[in-house]
C-alpha cells in the first residue's frame, strides 16, 4: 500500500466520519472511501484487469476508480472527453486495455471491441463497465501504473507512462509547499488532465482536506473550450473553496466578472495557475481583487508540476522555484529537470529510463533563483534583423489586458511583429481603440524589435476543434500561419506600405 493509500486508510481509522469528497448530491466520508475502494479493488482483481481505461467527467466515483488501481496494481488510462474520435482511438488500441468504465456509453462504446470477448458488468451504480480480451502488440515500461496522454502539437498524442511514486513524489512537494492545513479544493479541470488529477485531488486528500467532484454541467466548464460563465461563477460562490487550479483563459474570465462586480470569495487561500504563460500585470490585478494567484510550471513528463509560487516564496512574472523532489538546471538555455522522470513513452523503447528530460522550454533563473520561461525552443522566431524572439513572451504581455482572450504573434524573417487578436465579445471601434491603445502601451515597454507594429481581429476565437490549438490550449503555429498566410502577409504590406508613404 502506497503512502498516498496509507494516508486515506489512517485518516478512516482516527477520523471515520470525516467528510473528504463530496458530489453534486453525495458525500463520501474517510471510511466511506476507503470502503469504496477496498470494494472496487478487490472486484477488479477478480476480474483479472491489468490496464483500466476511465471515461467520465469529475465525480466521487472517478476519485474511487483511481485509487482502486492504485490498490489493486493495475495500471490506469484516464480519458479525456477533449480528445478527438481519433485521438481516442489512438490512446486505447495502443494501450492495451482490457477494461473500460465510464460514465455513460454514448460515445465511448464505439472505440471498444466488437465481438464476443466484451462483456458488461456492474461494479459501480453510477458507472459502466466493459471486461473485454485484448490481444494488441503495445508495449509500455515496467511498473507503469498510470498512462496520461499529452495533447501535443499533432493529432496523434504521446502515451507517458507513470509509476504511483512519481505521482505521490509531486503531491507530497506540493502538500508541503503551499501549506494548507484542511483545504476545501474546487476541481474545475477534468480528472484526465494530471495537474488536476494529482494537484487537486491527491494533495488535499493528503492535507485531510475535502475534494468537490463535480462534473462540468455543475462547473460551467465544458471540453477544452467551452464555457458557460455565469454557471462558473454561481459554482464558486457557492462552494467557498480555499484552493481552485485555473487555466489563464479561466483567470481572465474571472477577472473580467470581478470587473463587473461580481465578488471573489474571501475563502481564497490558494488558486494556482499554469498550462500558459501569465503576465505579471494580471496576476497583480488578480491579487488586487481578493484572488490570490500564484504561478506554476510543469510537464507530463516529470508527472506534472516542476516549479510553483507561493505564499512567502513568490515572484510573479517568473513559475516559482523549484519542487524539493527534483533538480532543474539550464542547459544551452534549455531547461532541464533530473529526477522523478517518466518510465517511457508507450512503444517507444529507446525512450525508458530516462534519467533527465529535455523540456524544450527555454528559460532562465533570475537573481533571486526564480524559473522564468522565456518561450519554446522550436518557436523561436529570427526577425530580418537577426533578432531571436520568443513569442510566448509579446503574446502574454498582450494578453494581460482580461479583454483580450488571444493573441498569437507572428515575424519569422520580418522587419517586425505583427499579430493575430480575439476579444471577449464583438468587434467594434471600441474594440478597436481599446486593443489599438493597449498595444502601444505595451510597446512603449518593449524593446523595438519585440514591438507589435500590426494586428488583426480574429471574429472567432481559434480553437481545438478547428485543429489550430492542441487539447490544452497551446497554438500550431505552423498551421495557424498556412490558415491565416494572406492576412497575415497583408498587415506586413500596408504596414511597409505606411511606412514609406
Amino acid at each position: 500500500m502506497n503512502i498516498l493509500l496509507q494516508h486515506l486508510k489512517t485518516l478512516s481509522e482516527e477520523s471515520p466520519e470525516q467528510t473528504v469528497i463530496k458530489g453534486i448530491d453525495t458525500e463520501l466520508s474517510a471510511l466511506d472511501l476507503f470502503i469504496a475502494i477496498d470494494k472496487l479493488s478487490n472486484c477488479l482483481t477478480e476480474m483479472n484487469v491489468r490496464v483500466l481505461g476511465l471515461y467520465a467527467d469529475n465525480s466521487p466515483s472517478w476519485i474511487v476508480v483511481d485509487f482502486a488501481c492504485q490498490k489493486a496494481n493495475i495500471c490506469l488510462l484516464p480519458l479525456p472527453s477533449f480528445f478527438s474520435d481519433q485521438q481516442l482511438k489512438h490512446a486505447i488500441t495502443s494501450s492495451n486495455i482490457d477494461c473500460m468504465i465510464a460514465d455513460n456509453d454514448d460515445r465511448i462504446r464505439s472505440f471498444l471491441p466488437k465481438d464476443e470477448s466484451l462483456s458488461l458488468l456492474n461494479v459501480m451504480d453510477d458507472m459502466i463497465c466493459w471486461k473485454f480480451d485484448q490481444n494488441l502488440n503495445a508495449t509500455f515500461p515496467p511498473n507503469t501504473n498510470k498512462i496520461t496522454f499529452t495533447s501535443g502539437s499533432t493529432g496523434t498524442p504521446k502515451g507517458v507512462c507513470l509509476c504511483n511514486e512519481s505521482l505521490i513524489s509531486v503531491a507530497q512537494s506540493l502538500s508541503k509547499k503551499i501549506d494548507i492545513s484542511n483545504p476545501h479544493h474546487l476541481s474545475l479541470l477534468p480528472y484526465s488532465m494530471l495537474l488536476e488529477n494529482i494537484a487537486g485531488i491527491y494533495v488535499p486528500l493528503l492535507s485531510d482536506g475535502v475534494v468537490t467532484a463535480i462534473p462540468p454541467e455543475k462547473t460551467g466548464i465544458g471540453g477544452s473550450s467551452n464555457l458557460d460563465v455565469m454557471t462558473l461563477l454561481g459554482t464558486i460562490s457557492h462552494y467557498q473553496p480555499n484552493s481552485m487550479i485555473l487555466i489563464p483563459e479561466l483567470l481572465k474570465v474571472i477577472m473580467i466578472a470581478t470587473e463587473h462586480g461580481w465578488q471573489a470569495p474571501s475563502s481564497f487561500q490558494f488558486i494556482a495557475v499554469g498550462g500558459g504563460k501569465v503576465s505579471p500585470q494580471l496576476i497583480q490585478k488578480a491579487r488586487e481583487r481578493n484572488l490570490p494567484v500564484y504561478e506554476g510550471y510543469g510537464l507530463s513528463e516529470c508527472a506534472s508540476v516542476v516549479s510553483l509560487n507561493c505564499p512567502g516564496e513568490d515572484s510573479p512574472g517568473t513559475v516559482g522555484k523549484p519542487l524539493p523532489h527534483i533538480e532543474l538546471k539550464i542547459v544551452n538555455q534549455e531547461i532541464v529537470v533530473e529526477g522523478n522522470s517518466f518510465l517511457g513513452y508507450i512503444n517507444e523503447p529507446e525512450s525508458w529510463s530516462s534519467t533527465q528530460i529535455n523540456t524544450g522550454d527555454i528559460g532562465h533563473f533570475n537573481n533571486d533563483g526564480f524559473l522564468v520561461i522565456d518561450g519554446r525552443k522550436k518557436n523561436i522566431l529570427i526577425s530580418s534583423y537577426g533578432r531571436n524572439i520568443h513569442p510566448e513572451w509579446i503574446e502574454s504581455e498582450i494578453c494581460g489586458n482580461p479583454q483580450i482572450m488571444q493573441c498569437f504573434v507572428f515575424g519569422d524573417g520580418k522587419p517586425f511583429l505583427t499579430a493575430l487578436i480575439s476579444s471577449y465579445g464583438e468587434q467594434n471601434p471600441e474594440t478597436d481603440k481599446l486593443i489599438d491603445s493597449w498595444i502601444s502601451s505595451k510597446n512603449s515597454s518593449l524593446p523595438d524589435y519585440a514591438q507589435v507594429k500590426a494586428w488583426h481581429y480574429l471574429p472567432v476565437a481559434l480553437t481545438k476543434e478547428s485543429g489550430l490549438l492542441t487539447s490544452n490550449g497551446r497554438p500550431k503555429r505552423e498551421k495557424i500561419v498556412e490558415t491565416f498566410e494572406n492576412i497575415i502577409e497583408n498587415l506586413y504590406s500596408k504596414s511597409i506600405e505606411e511606412i514609406v508613404a
